[in-house]
């Protein structure tokens, strides 16, 4: 850097001139290119990129469900019964506000094929369906011609998963309830899937007037009707929603519109969009501690033009802002970076994303998503740096220029600087993710993190000096020279554990967790789960069912209960989604039961049942955990639509209800004499042995085919499939954290390149091979990779017991394998980095190294 002359110093004092003049200054500086900077752009552009990447990908699907929610839905609008078709008067009311309309049936039930079985989920439409969007069918034929009648059968379209497990081919026929189906075609996609949500079984459509001689739709059978609706153009669709509640608010009926279409998906997507989100910050974080390294070498390798600012006259006040600017022009030129990736890979990914998801997805650059991704990489490359730049202003050019006095306290203001600027970023994530307890949460779990990271790095340099001086060191010349070299005052240690083990520690937590909850699936809920739920039995039905279950000697265990669903409509006379929010017993139609007495498994942890023979006003027993959450009391009154008919019961008592055994249970159970009357099924639950559940299996749907089995390890599977999921697409963003900890790691090795090749060169000297300095420098990263690897292993196992214990309610056992994987990990990791920087060290010549430093 050229000379300063005094009065150009002095000129700090004003403060235009003073901003001008370090402008001035920092673009001198700047001139000099980006060398030792790469690090800090490098760690900046990997967090905004990944940041950007997943808000992107976010808004474009959001941005699909809005654009085309009328096509998601099948309509303008829809109302939804649930057990029950609209009567003449709604159909009227439908009519008079649509321009077309169109019904379909959804339920499940069991396909069959000879004696092969499977479950699917029927969806039964008229001839107006699809009212908008295409069904794509192989062959490509119209959905009308697939229905039609051919050799007496109607047609079906059935998806190809559920083809394949049946071995049809199209023309075969199969059964549903009591009626043959010709398969017509085969189903690829339909316009309106994304509404369906989670299904057990895969989908086979018909024509709702083939179904009449099924014996699948009766009184109490369980099933939803959906009419769709197109509305005339510019129709109000709030006022129409308000005008159907207020016209049907008794009967039970749901509005929805193309407004909110998914708004399950679109939850989904909000939530884990903010969550990976979160779990990028982490990467960001782990970013800033690079970014703080790179700042800090720069300022080292700048000691002798601070030193000679001082003396010149410069103020601290201007050596910070000289710096400051600096930093600000890259780390813009960093976030900069990172937003162009952040656009240009999901953009390039497009088709790939797109085919994956069964959503239509719009991409785009959005604005929104690439102003979070900024301000993020914005805030943290400041909050990281503003402290090691701060120190520059309280040191004299004397201790600079004798090399000392680089460290120390930056002072009270940098400290409040350094708080308001985290609680920014904490702000913000609060804001831009929507859910602010998921973001406290995050910020709470990252910060702890690597406060717990950073205490373990200085335990590992104090016990790395405590062995290097014990008798354990002694004689093993290559330990004890990486042992002292981990616990010196270099620091590399810190980096190491910071860069490493916060990724680490999320891969550690998601293989814990993904490993208890496939445990316990595979071990532990076969233990209590029931083999098949059985539902849709009918009354007259009930006995000879049980008679032919409870009589196989491969049955342990039969369960039964009638069976109705309701919606919780009101709470104490207010509508149930303003007392109790979002809870899940809100949320839609829920299981209905009655029973004069509590069976023996029932617990009443509070109240008294009713008496056995009573006919009183309608009382309900309501599941305990459920009820402290609502914040419901006894006395308390709940108004349930069964039926299109209202039915409000005091709460008299609250019972323990185990749902973690997959078995049968209810939140509500009412007396009997409140349900009198109303038509229902019954559901049963099956405890047998494996290899009698395809016999059983095959008796009850022969004997009784509207009958719908479920058999409850399918169910789990699906469920797991999308946990699996969810794990994949985390453990994709804790590497993004772990490709950042990467790049963080060779930023450290790089910068302690210079401290390694005086080390070499003083080795050599003292008669040091090669072979040994090499194995030094191999084991001092083998042990920082290990130390990182095993902190990981501790926070990530911590984070899984919490997820287990009090998330998923369950018990937790530590999964070695993965925790091994974690270590060989971080021992690959450091090994690579460390000795991508040990050629030059090894090549050195002694006398030069020594002379220069002389």
């Amino acid at each position: 850097m050229s000379a300063v002359a005094p009065a150009d110093t002095g000129a700090a004092k004003g403060s235009g001139t003073g901003l001008s003049l370090a402008w001035r200054l920092a673009r001198r500086e700047l001139r000099g290119g980006l060398r030792g900077f790469r690090i800090f752009l490098a760690c900046l552009a990997l967090g905004v990129m990944a940041i950007a990447s997943v808000g992107m990908v976010r808004a474009a699907i959001e941005a699909g469900l809005r654009d085309q929610g009328a096509v998601l839905l099948g309509g303008d609008a829809q109302m939804e019964f649930t057990y029950r078709f609209a009567d003449e008067s709604e159909r009227a009311y439908m009519d008079s506000i649509a321009t077309g309309v169109s019904e379909v049936v959804d339920f499940n039930s069991m396909a069959v094929r000879g004696d092969d079985t499977a479950l699917t989920q029927i969806k039964a439409v008229d001839s107006a369906y699809p009212l908008l969007g295409d069904v794509v069918l192989e062959p490509e034929i119209p959905l009308a011609e697939a229905f039609a009648p051919q050799n007496g059968l109607p047609g079906a379209v059935m998806d190809r998963v559920l083809v394949d497990r049946l071995g049809l081919a199209v023309g075969d026929s199969f059964r549903l309830g009591v009626q043959d189906f010709r398969l017509g075609a085969v189903l690829l996609r339909e316009p309106d899937s994304a509404t369906q949500g989670f299904t057990l079984g895969p989908r086979t459509m018909v024509l709702t007037a083939d179904l009449a001689q099924s014996g699948l739709i009766g009184p109490g059978s369980l099933y939803e009707t959906e009419y769709r609706l197109t509305l005339p153009e510019g129709s109000d669709l709030q006022a129409l929603e308000d005008q159907t509640e207020a016209l049907y608010r008794d009967n039970g009926v749901r509005w929805q519109d193309s407004r909110r279409a998914t708004p399950g998906v679109e939850r989904f997507v909000e939530r884990m969009g903010s969550f990976l989100i979160l779990v990028g910050l982490a990467g960001l974080a782990v970013g800033g501690v690079g970014v703080s390294s790179a700042v800090r070498a720069y300022l080292d390798g700048k000691v002798s033009t601070i030193a000679t600012l001082k003396t010149l006259g410069a103020e601290g006040g201007m050596i910070f802002r000289v710096y400051l600017l600096q930093i600000a022009v890259l780390a813009g030129v960093g976030v900069a970076i990172g937003l162009v990736l952040g656009v240009a890979i999901p953009m390039l990914l497009a088709p790939v994303i797109s085919a994956s998801l069964p959503l239509p997805v719009i991409f785009r650059p959005y604005p929104l998503p690439l102003l979070e991704a900024a301000f993020y990489g914005l805030t943290t490359a400041l909050l990281f740096t503003l402290w090691p730049l701060a120190r520059t202003q309280s040191v004299r050019a004397a201790a600079l220029y004798r090399g000392a006095g680089r460290g120390g306290w930056a002072g009270w203001p940098a400290a409040i600087a350094v708080a308001a600027l985290l609680a920014l970023l904490i702000g913000g994530a609060v804001l831009f993710s929507g859910v602010p307890d998921l973001a406290l949460g995050s910020a709470a779990g990252i910060a702890g993190a690597l406060l717990v990271l950073a205490g373990a790095a200085w335990l590992l340099r104090r016990a790395a000096n405590a062995v290097a001086r014990s008798v354990l060191a002694r004689g093993r010349v290559a330990l004890r020279l990486a042992l002292a070299a981990i616990g010196g005052p270099r620091a590399e240690a810190t980096s190491v554990v910071l860069s490493l083990g916060l990724g680490l520690s999320v891969l550690a937590a998601v293989g814990q967790i993904e490993a208890n909850l496939r445990l316990a699936i595979a071990q532990d809920l076969p233990e209590r789960a029931p083999s098949y739920f059985f539902v849709d039995i009918q009354p007259d039905q009930i006995d000879a069912f049980l008679d032919r279950v409870t009589n196989d000697p491969a049955v342990s265990k039969v369960e039964s209960a009638p069976m109705l669903r309701g919606v919780v409509t009101q709470i104490n006379g207010r509508p149930a989604r303003e007392v109790a929010g979002e809870h899940w017993v809100v949320r839609g139609d829920r299981g209905v039961t009655y029973a004069a007495t509590p069976s023996e498994n029932t617990t009443v942890t509070e109240g008294e049942w009713w008496p056995e023979d009573y006919t009183g006003d309608p009382q309900i027993s309501f599941a305990a955990e459920e009820a402290a959450e609502i914040g419901l009391n006894l006395g308390d009154q709940i108004t349930t639509n069964i039926l299109g008919r209202d039915i409000t019961a005091t709460i008299t008592s609250f019972r323990n209800v185990d749902f973690s055994s997959a078995g049968m249970g209810f939140v509500m159970t009412l007396n009997p004499a409140a349900l009198a009357g109303a038509p229902h099924t019954h559901i049963a639950t099956v405890y047998a042995e494996p290899e009698a559940e395809a016999a059983i299996l095959r008796d009850v749907s022969r004997a009784y085919p509207n009958i719908t089995a479920v058999r409850v390890k399918d169910a789990i599977d699906r469920v797991t499939e999308a946990l699996g999921a969810i794990a994949t697409a985390t453990a994709w963003a804790a590497a993004a954290t772990l490709l950042t900890g990467f790049v963080v790691l060779i930023g450290a090795a790089a910068a302690g390149e210079r401290a390694r090749v005086y080390e070499a060169a003083v080795l050599k000297t003292l008669g040091a091979t090669r072979g040994r300095i090499l194995a030094s420098f191999a084991l001092r990263s083998a042990l920082m990779g290990a130390a990182a690897g095993l902190v990981a292993i501790v926070a990530g196992g911590l984070a899984g017991w919490a997820v287990m214990v009090f998330v998923m309610d369950s018990s937790y056992r530590f999964e070695p394998v993965s925790a091994l994987a974690i270590v060989a990990g971080g021992v690959v990791a450091t090994l690579a980095a460390g000795l991508a920087f040990a050629l030059r060290p090894l090549a050195a010549r002694p006398a030069q190294v020594l002379r220069s430093a002389d």
